[in-house]
Parts: C-alpha cells; structure tokens; sequence
C-alpha cells in the first residue's frame, strides 16, 4: 500500500506543473494580428465597455433605493477604487502587450492553474454579460414600441414556464448579437469603426443630458425638505459604492486589444486613464444633475432618465435618451464579442484551451471561428436563459480577476528580470590576480539550466542589489532574509498578504451578522489581521523592486495594488451565498477541463525536458582566495553531510 503512495518528489514535479509560468518570446512585439489601433481606438472601446445602460439605469436605482443624492460620492469612490485596478491593468498592458488581459497578466507571474481558472471565470463572465445586455437592449426598444415586439411572441410562438429558462424566446436579443458577430469578423478595424459610431452618438446624448439637466436643476431637490443629501448616511454611500463599482468593468477591454496596438507601451495606460476619467465624469455629472432635475426619491428605477425629462415637460428628450441608451448598449455588446473570443485564443495558443480557437483569419487577422462558436453560443443564452438570477455572477469573476492581476503587480515587481542571452554551461573561473578583473562591483555570470545565476565576490556592501533582494540598510535587522532567493521572500508574504485580507474582511462582513462575535473577540480579530496585513505589506517593502522600465510603472507599489486587494475581497465578500455556490460549481468544471486537456497540452509542458532535476538551485562556496565553487542542488533522499569540509573542484556538467 505505501509503494502505491506518490513519492515526494512526484507531488514536486506536480505542483511545479501547476505553477509553471509563461515564457514570453524576446520580440513581444511580434503577433499574428494586426496592430491597427491608436490611443483613440483604444480610449473608445474601453468608455464603449463602461458606458452602457448603467448609466442610463443604475443611477436612478442606486439614487432611489440606495443612496439618495449622495450616489454622486458612491460614484466618486468607486471611480477611485476602480482606478487602482486599473492602474495594474496599465502597468501589464504596457510591460506584457499581448491578448488575454487578466489570464495572461497571471500566467506570467502567478502560475499556469491560476491563470487558467482566471480565464476561465472571465470567458463566462463575458458571455452572461453580453446575453444579458442584449435582452436588455431588446427589453428596452421593446418598451419604445409599447411591448409590441413581446405580445407578438408569445401570442404566436408561446411562453414557458421552467426554471433557468425565459418566459418566452427572445429573438430580437439573439439577433442583434449574430449582427454584431458578423460585424466582429471583419477585422479589428471594422470593429473599432463601428464602435466610433455608436460611441460618439452616446457621447452625444450624454452631453445633452448634461447641458439640459443643468438647465433644469433646482437646488431645492438636495434640501432637507426633500430628504437631504445623503438620507441613508455613510452605510448607504458605502452600499452604493459596492454597486456602483461595477459601472467601470469594462476598461479590461483595452488590455485585451494590446497585442492589436500600435504603440502598446505608451497607447494601453493612456486609453485606460482617459477612458476610465471620462466614464467616471460621466456616471457623476449624469447622477447630479439626475438629481438636482426631479426629488431623488420620486425617481423611475427602470427609466429614471427619460422619466425626469418628462416630468419636466420635454417627453421629446425622452427619444434622445433611448436613441442614446440603444447605442451605448451596443457599444457594451462589441465591448464583450471583441474580448472574448481574443482572450479564448490566448488560452488556446497556450495550449490550455482547444487548439482549433487559436486559429487567426490569415486576412481578417482575427479569430474567427471563436468570433463565431462563443458569438452564437452567447445569442443561445440570450434567446432561451433567464439571466437575471445570474447576472451576478458577473461581478465574482471580475473582483477576483482584479485580485489576481493586483498580485501580479506585486509579485512582478520583486522578481529578477529575464536575460535573453541563452543558457551557457557552468564553467569554473580561475582565481584573478591583483591586477586582474574589472572591480568588485562587476557580477561574475554563470548560466545552468536556463537560471541565471549572479555570483558576487564577498564584499557585499559594493554590490548591486538585484530585484527581490533585501534593501542594504535593513540587512544589519533582518540578515536572515538574507538566506532566501531572491523574491522568495515577496512571494511569501504577497500569499500571507491576501490571507490576512479574506481574514480581515471576513471578520468585517460576517462578524456582527452572521458570526455574532463579542465586542472583544471582534476587536482582537481585527487588529490581529490588520498587524498580518500590515507586517506582510512592510516585509514586501524592505526588498528592492525593478525601478527602471521603459513602460508605464503604478506608484507607490506594493501599497496601491494592496489596497485594491483588499477592496476587491470585501466586495467579494459582500455578494450572495448562491453567488458562491454557482461560482463554485463553474470553477469545478474548470478544474476539470484543465487536468482533462490543459495540463498536458500546455506549450510549457512541452517545453519541459523528459528528464529534469527537481531543484535547479545552487549553492556557492566563497574561499579564502575568491575561488568560488557552483555545485548544483539535487533531490537526493540521503542529507548532505560535513558541508565546511567539502573540497572545492570544478562544476560537472
């Protein structure tokens, strides 16, 4: 029975598969689309990805139900938290240029599991986020035509009464999203074309709600006399905040194009920055004069604005504004058919996903047959499935992405660059004279199985500090950290980093409702987590980090992308326990695909020689003369012995 049982260094060689990182080629540059997108194609897309029927419904919900006028700062706070994300989304789309977004931030950082899972949540995300804009878009020119389009359906085609499934057939859904299929074939160019039209229209509309609602405001609707400014208090600006924070989910879509940028290092953090502060001036600028229009608690959810304008005396507006609210959901289904099926291609290009969807239109330079398969498979789920109990799926998928690529950030930052020169053999060195070699300050190189290894002299003060090596004026206190490899260390406490996150948010969200702690046990939780946070993000900070990059950097690193990890948690946190269970049923199916095809389909894997040594670390004997011996680390059973007696000799090969 115990020869049965795997041995150590078969549970090893399984958990390196799992966290195997991307190779990246030397030219990122180098793609099979076509790099034809500007700054201004970029900026589109991502405010067609954020500016959709939100604005046109979710303001008037959360003002009403939530938050009162006070949604003008929920939408302020979630601009900001929005930022921090996207932030880290800008610093990957310029370092890592190539199509995938999230999964391929992760997968050449984190690991390859983790980067699996991310695109898996991220491809449903996309197409229940796209069926359920195109049902809404059908719900809302339906509503143009006094529900004629509805009547007719189920007076001639019927309805049904099943769980999961619509009430009736949405054909007009399903059609606009074959539409915009085919439109999405023709090219990335053809794409972005279209998607100035439709953004420029709403962009339009926009500024007139703007100018006319300004016109139309009367201070008197944020007095006391009508509620205030802030009827439901902090809890209800906080409450909104975590709603409001999904209007900004789309500016992915910028990272996703980067392999079809132009300048991609200067383009991606440019598009996202500009169109994450026109999305975030918009959903404010609409919320206050909403508000200021008509009393925020007189307010239509399902129409807010239209309905404001009417109750004004200018119905005609309410045209302008279904015109508008038409064309910014169709802005949001491009958003969704243009990234998902490039993210799927990633996937499959990496040979974590069926191969037949890495296939590029040798003239189109797109992926067609995904553009086509998820294309019509998204249409299927917006003719027959009733989205609304899963539209919040939606949000888990991309809070946890979000989480990740924040990780990423951290964990990327610390880690030594790549050295594009191959891999030499080790070579011992002869002992140099007195006269002989460039300084103490010159690294000595040795190159072994792919790994490159620094080999420095003794003097440790007057040497360069690489990435993931512990700052020289904390070595005197912490000369311990000393002993682990560079970015060891990070990669450690980023993990006891996001622990003490679930930890602390746990605490705050569960902790008086559903746990029912004492006031002190409450409190000890809480400041114990906060220390393991605080300590974790303080020993992350005492090493060197890559200062000098040509790209786009976040500041402030690892604090800003801490803080969007622990934001991101609490809002997951915040959402539905059958959230969660769906959540966890997809991430089973997941599971399953990868260990049933990605796994052993992965170009890394194939990149794995059949027989490799388990550790490829090494370990430097310094003498008294400044002869240093390499000697590889090898999985052996047996303890290495009387190490301070070893004699030194020449590396073998």
């Amino acid at each position: 029975m115990a020869g049965r049982l795997p041995r150590s260094a078969d549970l090893t060689r399984f958990c390196q598969k799992l966290n195997r990182v991307k190779t990246l080629e030397d030219d990122m540059m180098e793609t099979t689309f076509n790099r034809c997108l500007s700054t201004i194609d970029l900026t589109l897309l991502g405010i067609g990805g954020m500016v959709g029927s939100g604005l046109y419904v979710l303001t008037g919900t959360v003002a009403k139900e939530i938050a009162g006028p006070a949604v003008v700062v929920s939408f302020i706070v979630a601009g900001f938290a929005s930022l921090l994300a996207a932030l880290c989304y800008a610093e990957f789309g310029a370092r890592v240029p190539k199509t995938g977004s999230a999964y391929m931030f992760t997968y050449v950082s984190m690991g390859e599991i983790w980067a699996f899972l991310i695109g898996w949540n991220v491809l449903l995300e996309y197409m229940i986020g796209g069926a359920a804009v195109a049902r809404a878009w059908s719900a809302y020119l339906d509503s143009i035509f006094s529900h004629k389009i509805k009547n007719f359906t189920e007076t001639h085609i019927g309805t049904w009464q099943v769980p999961f499934l619509a009430q009736y057939p949405d054909f007009l859904a399903a059609g606009v999203l074959l539409i915009a299929t085919a439109f999405i074939s023709f090219g990335a160019k053809v794409s972005s074309w279209l998607n100035h039209v439709f953004s420029a229209i709403s962009l339009g509309v926009i500024l007139f709600i703007l100018i006319m609602g300004f016109i139309l405001a009367d201070p008197k609707n944020w007095s006391v006399q009508e509620g205030g400014f802030a009827p439901y208090g902090l809890s209800g600006i906080m409450a909104g905040t975590a709603t409001c924070f999904y209007a900004f989910v789309g500016f992915d879509v910028i990272a996703a194009s980067s392999e079809e940028a132009r300048n991609p290092q200067k383009a991606v953090p440019r598009a996202i920055a500009i169109s994450l502060g026109l999305a975030a001036g918009a959903y404010i600028l609409v919320s206050v004069v909403l508000t200021l229009m008509v009393p925020w608690h007189t307010l239509d959810p399902d129409s807010a604005l239209a309905d404001a304008f009417y109750r004004r005396g200018y119905s005609w507006a309410g045209f302008i504004v279904a015109a508008g609210s038409i064309c910014a959901m169709n802005t949001v289904l491009l958003s969704n058919l243009f990234s998902l099926p490039r993210i799927v291609y990633a996937m499959a290009e990496d040979g974590l996903f069926f191969q037949v969807f890495s296939r590029v239109h040798p003239r189109t330079q797109v992926p067609v047959i995904g553009i086509v398969v998820f294309g019509v498979l998204m249409a299927l789920m917006a003719l027959i499935f009733d989205l609304e109990a899963l539209v919040q799926f939606l949000s888990i998928g991309t809070l946890q992405a979000y989480t990740f690529v924040a990780a990423s950030i951290i964990v990327l930052r610390f880690q030594q660059e790549k050295s594009a020169a191959p891999p030499q053999p080790v070579r011992s060195q002869p002992s140099p004279g007195p006269n002989e070699g460039a300084g103490p300050s010159e690294l000595k190189e040795y190159e072994s199985f792919s790994d490159k290894l620094q080999l420095v002299g003794t003097d440790k003060a007057k040497v360069h500090r690489e990435p993931g090596q512990l700052k020289a004026a904390f070595e005197p206190y912490l000369e311990f950290l000393s002993d682990f490899y560079p970015g060891e260390v990070v990669t450690i406490a980023v993990v006891t980093l996001m622990v003490s996150a679930i930890c602390l948010c746990s605490i705050l969200v569960f902790g008086n409702t559903h746990l029912h702690l004492p006031t002190w046990s409450y409190s000890l939780l809480l400041l114990l987590f906060s220390l393991g946070f605080l300590l974790s993000l303080l020993l992350i900070w005492v090493h060197e980090q890559q200062q000098s990059t040509k790209t786009f950097q976040i500041p402030l690193v690892p604090l800003t992308p801490a803080l969007s990890i622990l934001l991101n948690v609490y809002l997951m946190l915040k959402l539905s326990y059958m959230t969660w269970l769906r959540f966890s049923v997809w991430l089973i199916l997941g599971l399953l695909v990868y260990f049933g095809y990605g796994i052993w389909h992965s170009k890394e894997n194939l990149r794995e020689p059949t027989s490799r040594s388990v550790s490829a670390r090494y370990v430097v004997f310094p003498s008294s003369s400044l002869e240093e011996t390499v000697q590889a680390v090898q999985p052996n059973p047996q303890p290495l012995m009387e190490l301070p007696d070893m004699v030194t000799e020449e590396a073998k090969r």
